[in-house]
């Protein structure tokens, strides 16, 4: 049984605006009207009409005539450009500019895990990870009795080239603490703290400039989508540890320590989940989904390595008075008998590529879902294409309630009349 203490108190500071220095009166109805009608989505209730929210990535940089690489090394004009994205385009939410990371602090670092502009990709690409076995097969024992300490000493010299030093230290948990400040005296591991410290006072100016831009948003009437971040805990383990290949290789080779290693990674995912939605004061958890699409798997193998952890993971977010929002990236009309398993009006499911209609029949009266509208049709088609197939996404999707209009994927490329058209087909 899942409890749903809290819930209460963290939606109404969500939905109220509790905290927010409204512009107006005018800007507070409007907020107040557009994160009710998210919410009646949500909880599947039918609202005054169907909420539309783009799921953008660098929509907003291109729209204001920058490049990505003046974005990641300019955080006062990317906010810019989002505000100017938000105001012009007048969304039902939006999502703020914290994903477009500052290119400094992550030079500061020497981030391995990433390319950007100037440092693998193009000044107007968008930036691109890199997957890679940064987790040995062998290490799995090492992550299971103590995620923290493998994270410290053995994935973090990995990923980040400035901490490599950090490799030499002791386990934190050795019991004659005294001896553990030893390797603290080396030149190396001075320099890799220095590192660290210039990188997190990089990244706190970052994060109080995007903090000031949402909070601006914000009192003009516009409510954020989500508040919160987790992960999947398949992909805490594939996307940043073992890489596609060596998760997959994993899952044929040693099983039982996949599961074991999912296990024990379940709580940290709802950990992090509960502390960065609360640290926002707000209930919806974003939750991108990876490695457990169509085709990636099998459905035998989702039911058994992907699902489960997963499902606890979002039960675990659910039982502490959360929203969990789960962006199925890839095809899932495979999955969506399994992923009905939830408590009723508690979850969104954001589509990239499912048949809608089915996702309607199967999840309708237990989950909101959302998205579908392609990138592609963003990119390519033409202002009444994007009206026409949003409104037959609406009358097959929205009926009763329960549905969310968004992008099917992020959108970098698109072009702005299809996005205004996009956003105008749920008001019309």
């Amino acid at each position: 049984m899942v409890s749903t203490s809290g819930t209460d108190r963290l939606i109404n500071v969500w939905i109220t605006g509790e905290g927010i220095e409204f512009k107006s009166e005018d800007s507070a109805a409007q907020y107040r009207q557009r994160a009710r009608r998210l919410l009646d989505a949500v909880q599947l209730r039918e609202p005054d009409r169907v909420p539309v929210c783009p799921l953008v990535g660098f929509f907003p940089v291109y729209y204001a005539g920058l490049t990505v690489q003046e974005a990641m090394y300019d955080t006062a004009n990317a906010c810019h450009a989002w505000e100017k994205y938000v105001l012009d385009f007048r969304p039902d939410a939006f999502q703020g500019p914290g994903l477009v990371w500052p290119g400094t602090a992550l030079e500061l670092l020497d981030y391995r895990l990433m390319r950007w502009p100037g440092h693998g990709t193009p000044p107007d690409i968008p930036y691109q990870y890199v997957e890679g076995e940064y987790m040995k097969p062998e290490e799995y024992d090492a992550l299971i009795d103590d995620p923290s300490d493998f994270w410290l000493r053995h994935y973090f010299p990995r990923i980040f080239g400035s901490l490599a030093p950090l490799a030499a230290l002791p386990p934190a948990t050795d019991p004659i603490a005294v001896g553990n400040f030893i390797p603290f005296g080396t030149v190396e591991v001075r320099r890799a703290l220095e590192a660290a410290l210039a990188a997190g006072e990089e990244l706190s100016r970052w994060a109080a400039t995007v903090r000031a831009s949402e909070q601006r948003l914000q009192a003009r009437g516009f409510p954020k989508l989500s508040g919160g971040v987790a992960l999947a805990p398949f992909d805490m383990l594939g996307d940043t540890l073992r890489g596609m290949r060596g998760i997959m290789m994993d899952m044929y080779r040693r099983p039982e320590k996949l599961l074991q290693a999912l296990d024990r990674l379940t709580p940290l995912a709802i950990r992090m989940g509960v502390s960065s939605a609360r640290s926002a004061g707000h209930p919806i958890v974003f939750i991108p989904l990876h490695k457990g699409a169509d085709g990636f798997m099998s459905s035998r193998q989702f039911e058994t390595f992907y699902w489960p952890s997963l499902k606890n993971t979002v039960l675990g977010l659910v039982a502490e008075g959360l929203i969990p929002l789960l962006f199925a990236e890839g095809g899932y009309d495979t999955r969506l008998e399994t992923i009905r398993d939830l408590p009723p009006g508690r979850v969104i499911w954001l589509f990239d590529q499912v048949n809608m209609r089915r996702a309607k029949e199967v999840l309708g009266g237990m989950a909101c879902i959302a998205g579908n509208v392609p990138g592609s049709l963003l990119a390519l088609g033409t202002p009444e294409e994007v009206r026409r197939y949003c409104r037959e996404l609406i009358s097959e999707a929205g009926r009763g309630g329960g549905f969310i209009l968004s992008s099917g994927a992020a959108v970098d490329q698109a072009k702005p009349e299809n996005l205004r058209a996009m956003i105008e087909a749920a008001g019309s």
